[in-house]
């Protein structure tokens, strides 16, 4: 059998860096995110995403047609306050 053991802090500082390095290269010449762009700009996989935030109330979201799309200010806004409530 193999045990393995995650410290969450470390995991979520990992995250929180990267999330950050990303947006201090990010263009923020984009409006809109769609789903792809949303998992490229987190490093998340998209069912990570969804476990983990996508479904807060507070996640700002379109479902246009049958595609989702995410406001690039805002969306960028939520990533760093939801960090910020990881933290507490």
């Amino acid at each position: 059998m193999i045990e393995v053991k995650i410290d969450q802090s470390l995991v979520e500082e990992i995250c929180r860096e990267e999330i950050q390095k990303r947006l201090d290269r990010a263009e923020f010449d984009m409006v809109m995110w769609d789903k792809n762009e949303l998992v490229r700009r987190t490093c998340m996989s998209w069912s990570n995403i969804q476990r983990t935030f996508f479904y807060m109330s507070d996640f700002p979201k379109v479902k246009l047609g049958g595609k989702w799309y995410f406001p690039a200010a805002k969306t960028t806004q939520f990533l760093l306050s939801y960090l910020e409530r990881l933290e507490g």
